[in-house]
């Protein structure tokens, strides 16, 4: 099965002194074990870049651009980056077909790349942003 990450995950195992990651990493060991394929898609990056640089105080990680770069990196090597072509165009379909507005917008950001690539499972800290 191909399970996408959401950000969090990828935050929390680049910061192996907080006190989720060890969850985060066990969780990951648990699915690699089983032989799933992890995925992450160019928004995880993104996300990822914006926390990871951010100063410390507002909430950031406070990375370097170079650090920050060297865990994209990693990143990469760790999981299967998903094509991005089709997704922006399926955000598109999705946004305008279910009248997504203003807000409400980045809710659907995460389907694209779960429906395209027939993702129907979420690694997530976060499991209020995947209910409805």
């Amino acid at each position: 099965m191909a399970i996408l990450l959401d950000t969090n995950i990828l935050l929390l195992v680049s910061q192996p002194h907080v006190p989720h990651s060890p969850i985060a990493e066990r969780a990951l060991d648990v699915l690699r074990g089983r032989n799933e394929t992890l995925l992450i898609a160019s928004q995880n990056i993104v996300e990822f870049w914006a926390v990871a640089t951010r100063p410390a105080t507002e909430n950031g990680l406070g990375f370097t651009v170079d650090h920050a770069m060297r865990q994209v990196l990693a990143l990469k090597r760790l999981f299967t980056l998903l094509p991005e072509q089709p997704l922006q165009s399926e955000w598109e379909r999705l946004v305008a077909t279910y009248r997504v507005a203003a807000r409400t917008a980045m809710t659907p950001v995460w389907l694209p790349p779960m429906t395209v690539h027939g993702t129907r499972t979420v690694l997530t800290f976060n499991v209020q942003d995947f209910t409805s």
